[in-house]
């Protein structure tokens, strides 16, 4: 019985410590938005990307002087007055093939990836969904986008 105890305390512990690993919190700063779906942070020492999941924005291009895809632009600058030197919780879904955070991020408690879409600056992500991310609220904000001829919309 004292095995199965410790056993069972174990397993709290390793649960515990794996759920505090995936949210990062707010001491961390947004310090370059790459584009309108992908940011770089710092704090604790660190740096990191992060991908905003569950949301794809319009492809900047990566040549000198060459526009991208319709409103890339637009939707990097927005993402950067939502988030650039600003203080972000970020909650992680895992990484990409590129080693960048997948994460949804927050300030001030609101959900930048899904003010992205509610603007109509990314679309809601047609890939493979992650487990545990719950993107009604995206595909209503996407639907509500469109309607209104928001954006890219």
């Amino acid at each position: 019985m004292n095995v199965i105890n410790r056993f069972s305390g174990i397993i709290v512990v390793v649960f515990l410590l794996a759920v505090s690993a995936i949210s990062l919190a707010g001491q961390f700063s947004v310090t370059r938005v790459t584009d309108g779906d992908t940011v770089k942070i710092a704090g604790n020492d660190e740096k990191m990307a992060i991908r905003l999941f569950g949301i794809d924005a319009p492809e900047t291009s990566k040549k000198k002087n060459e526009p991208g895809q319709p409103f890339s632009r637009k939707s990097t600058k927005y993402l950067a007055s939502l988030v650039l030197n600003k203080s972000v919780e970020v909650k992680s879904y895992g990484t990409d093939r590129y080693g960048r955070i997948l994460g949804v991020v927050f300030v001030g408690g609101k959900n930048v990836n899904l003010k992205m879409v509610k603007a109509g600056l990314a679309e809601v992500y047609r890939g493979r969904p992650a487990a545990g991310l719950d993107l009604e609220p995206y595909w209503k904000a996407e639907t509500e986008a469109k309607k209104a001829k928001i954006g890219m919309w």
